[in-house]
């Protein structure tokens, strides 16, 4: 294949006594007229490949259907209303709706009525206590910049925005609706070149008056990479502020009594846990009680509460546990509910091998009371429960051919789950079996997959892909997929790897999977392939691997280290030089999870699995799709160009390398037809590079 031509510097750093060449440095800016130049032939290139793929359109038809499926949101109660999100099919975006105490239903935000282009998107939401008011976050062209707004839930009337700024912005509610904390950067003006993207503070602000007015709460000389949560209670005495530098898995907490503040100031904040390596999620319920959820002292995750006027109850020795540490559960999420004949309870959600469990406990510490059995083996996006009180809870539930949809569960009869509102299926999902089994990775650890097909059995080898992220904290849990149920209609497999640096079995599986632990992760990953060559599912000539952003990095890593392990790469928005990562984009947020190249030790970590470092000269490499985001404000698309460029020029094999390039899209949320032609375009290669013939 003869490729757009892309000079090489003569570029080589010196880094703490390491030579570091880089050869495509020149691709990093996008203003840089060689890189437009360069860019526009690698369009034209990719629209030429992608064109021919033979069953391209079968696959769009099919994911059309799978794609548009709906799905619905798990309710948030407030007052008598209920606030949750739905998409059916033929929508492009999901709207946010309100349900009323008639069981009436009306739309109160949807992204195609404010933008009909299709790129603005719903980023977040949160009513007030009452219900009357609601704060939403909408974004466009993929740059996830969050304005803020605020609106009547009865008249839909506009209160308040935009208020800029607000990426990533929780909202607590003070009671009445007339007042709100929250966390918005400071100007670019007021911050160094360079770090637009950093110094969040929270913020008290009056809905209706000017941001300029209001009151500086917290973040002020802390770290400029810090991220804020806000949280208050319901009766508006206590807010709660944490904060983690980056997505480092700590966090600092300080509690607030408002009741103490001085009118219309910042309220006195106490230290609840700071300079500790551990998550804690705090908040003050209605039961008076502050409630602990945490991984101190505890990587599985514990519940337990405290007294929020009784700094004393604060340390963790003298926290009362109400859902204890479990052997192999990690606790995930918890609600709480009346018992049916009084007193205080919690449903409680643990993952277990990647699969959700629920079970009911005492609210006073006594220990479980039942367990409640969820529809199926799947993945439980949360439980929701009245803050108010009652018996009644919601629970989110999805599986692997179940889209997105919303159980009730009542404390009057533990062990059901009733449908309450579920999501619609466009057209036929098809007869999916899903195994669980188990790689073994290098250092003997067990890595546990989940093997979808239309067989259940390794009748004979078929045309495979092994999607992973394995990074951040996040687990892989069964989801509704239409990639994956579109390629195994085709008579194709799926398997999704439990990877360390996920969270399926707690904080110390991520923490095996970070840092100058990170080459586990793609150990890890070889392990789930060569496993499933050796088990009789597929072969290394039908075998692909896909990731996406961390995930990215994975498939980078995997492609540069075992280049023989699969035929096709799918490598979508991915991190992929990682000497200079933290230079772009949230690239700084990310080091703990890294490492920096500033250290010298951490640099050698780095370079160890860097993809784009890794590329060797005269190397037959399997076809590579390279999917960038051409508004991505996470991780930058340059990752793609530069390995794109580096593998063009040094692979050996005939096997195509080709850079899709997408505008006015980025990181996150996308219209459902932008989705349906990027996964048409990924699965059509995969398939015309593992031999899938329907």
């Amino acid at each position: 294949m003869r490729y757009p031509e892309a000079p090489r510097l003569d570029l080589v750093d010196d880094l703490h006594g390491s030579r570091v060449a880089d050869p495509y440095r020149w691709l990093e800016d996008p203003a840089d007229p060689r890189t437009q130049e360069w860019s526009r032939a690698q369009d034209a290139l990719a629209a030429e490949v992608l064109a021919g793929l033979p069953l391209r359109e079968r696959f769009a038809a099919s994911l059309g259907e799978l794609v548009r499926s709906g799905a619905v949101g798990l309710p948030v109660w407030r007052g008598e209303r209920a606030f949750s999100t739905r998409r059916d099919p033929g929508q492009e975006h999901a709207v946010l709706r309100v349900r009323e105490a008639d069981g009436t239903l009306r739309v109160l935000v949807d992204p195609m009525a404010l933008d009909p282009e299709g790129t603005t998107t719903l980023d977040a939401w949160s009513p007030s206590w009452e219900g009357d008011r609601l704060a939403y976050q909408v974004s466009t062209g993929g740059d996830e910049e969050s304005q803020l707004y605020v609106l009547d839930v009865a008249t839909g009337e506009l209160l308040d925005g935009p208020v800029d700024r607000c990426r990533y912005s929780p909202v607590g509610w003070l009671p009445g609706g007339e007042e709100l904390f929250y966390v918005r950067r400071l100007a670019p003006g007021e911050v160094p070149a360079g770090e637009e993207q950093y110094h969040r503070r929270v913020w008290r602000h009056r809905v209706g008056g000017d941001p300029a007015d209001d009151v500086l709460v917290h973040g002020e000389g802390l770290d400029p990479t810090n991220y804020y949560g806000v949280r208050t209670s319901a009766d508006g005495r206590w807010l709660v502020v944490s904060a983690s530098a980056g997505t480092a898995p700590r966090d600092d907490v300080w509690l607030a009594d408002l009741s103490a503040a001085p009118a219309g100031g910042p309220p006195p904040l106490r230290e609840l846990q700071t300079g500790v390596d551990a998550q804690t999620a705090a908040w003050v319920a209605r039961d008076g009680r502050l409630w602990l959820m945490s991984d101190r002292d505890a990587p599985r995750w514990r519940l337990a509460v405290a007294d929020p006027a009784d700094p004393a109850t604060w340390a963790p020795e003298a926290w009362r546990d109400v859902v204890p540490q479990q052997e192999t559960g990690v606790l995930t999420d918890a609600a709480l509910v009346d018992g049916p004949d009084g007193g205080l309870q919690v449903l409680a959600v643990h993952a277990v091998d990647a699969t959700d469990r629920l079970s009911l406990w005492a609210g006073d510490g006594a220990g479980r009371l039942a367990d409640v059995t969820p529809p199926g083996a799947g993945s439980i996006a949360g439980v929701s429960a009245p803050p108010t009180g009652g018996t009644t809870a919601w629970v989110g539930y999805t599986d692997y051919a179940t889209p997105p949809s919303v159980l009730r569960w009542d404390s009057a009869d533990p062990d059901a789950l009733d449908a309450w509102e579920q999501a619609p299926v466009a057209g036929t999902v098809p007869e999916l079996t899903v195994v669980e089994t188990h790689a073994r990775s290098a250092d003997g650890t067990p890595v546990h997959l989940f093997v979808l097909s239309g067989t259940g059995r390794a009748d004979r080898p078929r045309p495979t892909v092994l999607y992973g992220y394995g990074g951040f904290n996040v687990a892989l849990t069964p989801a509704y997929s239409a990639q994956a149920l579109a390629w195994v209609a085709a008579g194709g497999v799926w398997v999704v790897a439990n990877l360390r640096g996920g969270s399926e079995h707690g904080e110390e599986w991520h923490r095996a999977g970070m840092r100058e632990r990170k080459q586990n992760v793609f150990d890890d990953f070889a392990a789930a392939g060569e496993h499933l060559v050796a088990e009789g599912w597929t072969t290394p000539g039908q075998l692909a691997v896909m990731g996406g952003s961390n995930g990215g990095l994975l498939v980078g890593a995997t492609l540069t280290q075992r280049p023989d392990l699969a035929s096709a790469v799918v490598c979508s928005a991915p991190l992929l030089d990682m000497v200079r990562y933290e230079l772009f984009g949230l690239g700084r947020t990310w080091n703990d999870e890294y490492g920096t190249a500033d250290d010298p030790v951490e640099l050698g970590w780095l370079l160890g699995y860097s993809p784009y470092h890794a590329v060797r000269e005269g190397t037959a490499y399997p076809a590579v799709l390279i999917t960038t985001f051409e508004s991505d404000t996470r991780v930058d698309p340059l990752h793609g160009r530069k390995l794109a460029a580096a593998l063009q020029h040094a692979t050996a094999a005939e096997a195509p390398v080709v850079l899709r390039r997408e505008t006015s899209v980025g990181h996150g949320a996308r219209a459902v037809s932008r989705t349906v032609g990027l996964a048409a375009d990924q699965l059509g290669f995969l398939a015309a590079h593992t031999g899938l013939t329907p």
